[in-house]
């Protein structure tokens, strides 16, 4: 089974030097990611710029821009069993990217005008074929509330959404909360390995429901 899995921030280019972007580590794909090559999967990692290791085993494609993530996902989940969206893709990026190095002189202030980046999720749920299992994640100020998440997956058409709350930014563990069409819900405060782990059962189980 091939399993797609993308992970880490995007960055989106102000000037040559500067961008806007997020404090995303990676660690939850890359585990992702680890797990599923483990178990004999092939995995293929969309990787934003992040300061981990890639896993052993692991077909690694690194991007920088949120069209770039966008670019690739859509390629890759056309021969794929599965897509794992655990990127945090930056939502705002710069109208126009200024060229060469911005100089600061003579400048009190500077205004940015920002436009959306792609949704990427939304138009994997356009074109999915029916064999796809594909898993969002939902990051919120605490995983108390589960309606926001649960709109989400209904829009994107998500075969699990994964909450989590931001003290999970940059680090091994945090609250997670799994969540299913069918209300199937899975709390825990734990380990993002562990969330990998749970992800890649959900994808095995899912898959042999749908062998063709």
């Amino acid at each position: 089974m091939r399993i797609v899995v993308t992970a880490g921030p995007t960055r989106e280019y102000i000037d040559s030097v500067r961008f806007v972007s997020n404090a995303s580590s990676g660690i939850m794909g890359y585990s992702v990611a680890r797990v599923a090559s483990r178990r004999g999967h092939d995995v293929v990692l969309i990787s934003g710029p992040v300061a981990l290791k890639p896993p052993k085993g692991v077909f690694v494609v690194p991007v920088t821009s949120a069209e770039e993530m966008r670019k690739e996902t859509l390629k890759w989940i056309k021969r794929s069993n599965a897509l794992v969206m655990t990127a945090a893709v930056a939502d705002f990026r710069p109208l126009r990217r200024i060229k060469g190095k911005m100089k600061k002189e003579g400048k009190k202030k500077l205004t940015l005008h920002l436009e959306r980046t792609p949704d990427i999720l939304g138009e994997v749920a356009r074109i999915r074929s029916k064999q796809l299992t594909v898993i969002g994640f939902a990051l919120e100020e605490n995983t108390k509330s589960l309606a926001s998440a649960e709109k989400k997956m209904a829009m994107k058409r998500l075969d699990m959404i994964v909450l989590d709350g931001v003290n999970a930014i940059g680090s091994k563990d945090g609250e997670f909360v799994l969540i299913t069409p069918d209300r199937h819900i899975y709390r825990a405060r734990t380990s993002k390995l562990n969330i990998a782990e749970k992800i890649v059962d959900f994808i095995e189980k899912k898959q042999k429901e749908n062998p063709f």
